[in-house]
């Protein structure tokens, strides 16, 4: 299965956020820049993660965002359910039109059961326990951070 490019910066930002020092804020310039992902990717992705309470966002100058209790606890598997706008699993229906085999259609069904299968893998990791301190400190170097992991 691949996940899509939104839920792939979504996860990373959020692993970013999990590595840091307990109580830290950090801008979406300075998530995006630790990822390596542009500024409006990042900024739609914190505002997603924001609305299903991962993240809590202080405004202002000396704002930013830090994991939510929620988002300390967040799986993968629950983080990626939430964010697959892909409502169907194989484009049985899309802009050109329905596919002519879908009335008796069994492949549709099973990759729903795959996909969710994928899904229930992954939702015994926690997204917080899969930044370690050998993969960030250079990404926190990168963005001025050296947090104590």
């Amino acid at each position: 299965m691949k996940i899509n490019a939104f839920a792939d910066v979504s996860l990373r930002a959020m692993m970013v956020l999990a590595a840091a020092p307990d109580g830290e804020l950090l801008t979406t310039q300075s998530i995006a820049d630790a990822v390596g992902t542009p500024y409006n990717h990042v900024s739609k992705a914190m505002a997603r993660l924001r609305e299903l309470g991962l993240i809590d966002v202080e405004r202002g100058r000396l704002g930013g965002a830090r994991l939510s209790a929620a988002g300390r606890v967040a799986t993968v598997g629950q983080l990626l359910r939430q964010l697959d706008t892909r409502t169907d699993p194989a484009d049985c229906v899309g802009s050109a039109g329905t596919c002519p085999l879908i009335a008796e259609c069994r492949l549709r069904g099973a990759l729903a059961r795959a996909r969710e299968a994928f899904y229930r893998e992954l939702d015994g990791l926690v997204v917080a326990s899969l930044p370690t301190e050998r993969q960030m400190a250079p990404v926190f170097q990168t963005i001025g951070l050296r947090p104590e992991l």
